[in-house]
This record gives structure tokens, sequence and C-alpha cells, in this order.
């Protein structure tokens, strides 16, 4: 039983507790938002704020704040988009985390990271630009002159457009690292699988579906050891996969889309067969002698005989446009993109090309016998 003296005290413990003034509440991870919105408002117009023409526009979106693990710390969540007028059709999204640290004059950004995929470019390093009247490259301090690029750039869109038409952009977006382990960053790839790999052509981070391929990333490594004759051929082949992206589709071979992006970049070279498949050539020499058109799996990055796979594309589309001229080659690639994944090649040839897939394979081994010298 509780004593009287001991209820006197609880009571008066009571009347204490009630004479108190409330604690403040905690000021809420939500109370910041307006403040965080505006700290990183003012961060994305500080990346872009060097940038000359074309503009760069980014933003911070999507932002999901959380407490860290210590006092005057938030954890932000966000997506960073930028787009380059005039280039990127839609905006480049890059997930982002952040950890902002409030002081005296408020929230500064303490640390910002990639949250997943390739990280932008700026993110490796100093970036600098070079125009060209049909080209923009974004390289990095340390790598390739990136005017050299934009120069090759500017050579390669109107072969391009002379053969393909005037229906794409007629312009190209290079990024252009500075070495082949950030090239394989940019891809979000192991740089060992992509060694000797000049170039490739790939969607932006964040693009819809159906773009498919609107910029091109070149690794340098492999950009310094070509001749010029050679960097100015993969830029070309780079410049036919953006133009032709509205054509190619899932169901397009690769011996096809890779064939048509070759057979453009030499178009005109005065290059023989043997200088432009040396690699076939000594096969052939050496009685291997391939029996059918390469398969997808024969371009994946690092496998062996990708030289050869390549060079047989070519050949393949060399033999159509001599025999039925350069224009049936742009209307059997769009042909088969439009046929749909259903059309098999072989009702595709016959009705663009009047013969079947057995048929012209049986002509492409005869050229690529002749290679034998």
């Amino acid at each position: 039983m509780l004593s009287r003296r001991g209820a006197l005290l609880l009571a008066a413990g009571g009347l204490a507790q009630l004479s108190l003034p409330r604690a403040a509440p905690a000021a809420s991870v939500a109370d910041h938002r307006g403040e965080v919105t505006g700290l990183l408002a003012e961060r994305a117009r500080a990346l872009t704020a060097g940038a000359s023409a074309p503009p760069v526009e980014a933003a911070y979106r999507n932002l999901v704040l959380g407490p860290a693990a210590e006092p005057d710390r938030l954890t932000v969540t966000a997506e960073l988009t930028v787009r380059v007028a005039g280039y990127d059709e839609y905006p480049v999204v890059h997930p982002r985390r952040l950890v902002l640290l409030r002081g005296g004059d408020g929230w500064r950004v303490e640390r910002e990271e990639s949250a997943g995929g390739p990280p932008p470019l700026w993110d490796l390093g100093t970036v600098r630009a070079a125009s060209g009247a049909h080209s923009l490259v974004l390289g990095l301090d340390g790598g390739p002159d990136p005017a050299q690029l934009a120069a090759a750039a500017d050579r390669a869109v109107p072969a391009v457009t002379a053969l393909w038409g005037t229906a794409w952009a007629g312009r190209l977006l290079l990024e252009l690292p500075a070495t082949e382990e950030q090239f394989g960053r940019l891809l979000d790839a192991d740089p060992a699988g992509w060694t000797g790999m000049a170039a490739v052509t790939t969607a932006a981070p964040g693009a819809p579906w159906h773009t498919p391929a609107d910029r091109v990333l070149v690794n340098p490594e492999a950009y310094r050891g070509l001749s010029d004759f050679g960097r100015q051929v993969v830029t070309t082949h780079e410049a036919v996969h953006v133009a032709t992206r509205a054509d190619t589709r899932a169901w397009t071979p690769l011996w096809l889309s890779e064939g048509v992006a070759d057979w453009t970049g030499y178009r005109d070279s005065g290059r023989s067969p043997r200088q432009i498949a040396p690699e076939l050539a000594r096969d052939v020499a050496a009685g291997k002698v391939p029996s059918a058109l390469p398969a997808d799996r024969d371009f994946t990055a690092g496998a062996a005989g990708i030289a050869q796979a390549y060079e047989q594309s070519w050949l393949a589309c060399d033999l159509i446009a001599r025999r039925y001229g350069p224009e049936r080659l742009v209307a059997y690639y769009r042909a088969v993109g439009a046929a749909g994944a259903g059309a098999g090649p072989d009702r595709v040839l016959r009705d663009e090309l009047g013969l079947g897939l057995a048929e012209f394979t049986g002509l492409w081994i005869a050229e690529v016998r002749r290679l034998a010298g």
C-alpha cells in the first residue's frame, strides 16, 4: 500500500511534470525538402555553368530524403537528368546518392556518388568539349584530342547522309574518355571484354526502349592504335548505327547491321577486298571457309573470330551493293526491320532481291573463296 508521504511525493512529481514546458518536436526529414530542393537546383546549375553552345540542361528529380546515421546529416537518393540541347532527344538519367551535412549556413553536399548504372562523364575527370559542324565531342583531360574526333565525325555525317538519306538527325554526339577502364565504366561493363573494340554506339542511360542508339562511346586506347584512315572508317561506321536506329530492330541480324555500317565506312575508299578483309583472306588461304553467314553470337565483344565476323558481314553487304546497287542494299536493310520478327530472312531476301537465303549464301561463299587470290 502506498504511504501518505509517497502519495504526496508522487502527486508533486506529477504536478511538476505537468508544469514543465513541452519540448519542441524534432524536425522531420520532410521539413527540409524545400531547402534541399533549392540546394540541388543550384548544384545542377553549377554542373552546366561552364558549358558553351550547345547548352546543357541538368536537374535533380524524384528526390527521396532519409536520415543519416549522425545528427545534422541527410541521405538523398535522386535522379540526375542531363540533356545536351540539339543532340539528346531524351534526357540522360543517372541515379545518384548524396549525403548532406548541415552547418551554420545551412545544408551542403558532403558526398555524391552513382547509385547504379554507368556514371556521367564528369564523374571520371575534367570534361573538355569540341564542337564541329555536325558533331559534339565530350572528352576527358588526358585523352585523345576531341577536336580530331569532331573533324572525323564531320566527315562521316555527310557520307552517311549521302547513302541513307536525311530522315535522321544528321549530327553525332560522341564521348571520349581518357582510358580503356573509363570506357568500360561508361558502358557499365568489364573493360577487358572490350579490348580492341574502337567504339560502340549505345542508347543513353534512361532513354526509352525505342531509341536503341543515340551516342557513340570511343575506346581511347583502341582509337589511338588506328591510322587516320582507320579512325575515319570507325567513326563513319558508328554514324551509320545512329542514322539507321529507326530502321533497326531486335530481329535485324548483326551480320546485316554491322555489315552495312562497315560497307558505308569503306565505300569509295579504293581499298581492295583483301585489304578490307585481311583476317578472312588469311583464313581462306589456310583452307578455312565459312559455310554460313555470321551468327549474332559471333559479334560478342572478345569472341574468337570477331574480326572475321565483321569482314564476312562487310563482304555480304558488298555483294548486295555490287550486284543490285547501293540503293537496294539500303532498301533491303529497311525491309528487314519493317518485316517484323515473324518474317524469316529467306522471305525478305526473295521479296527484295529475288533470291532465297540458300542461294544468297552460296553466292557469298563464292565471294569469300575469291579472297584466296
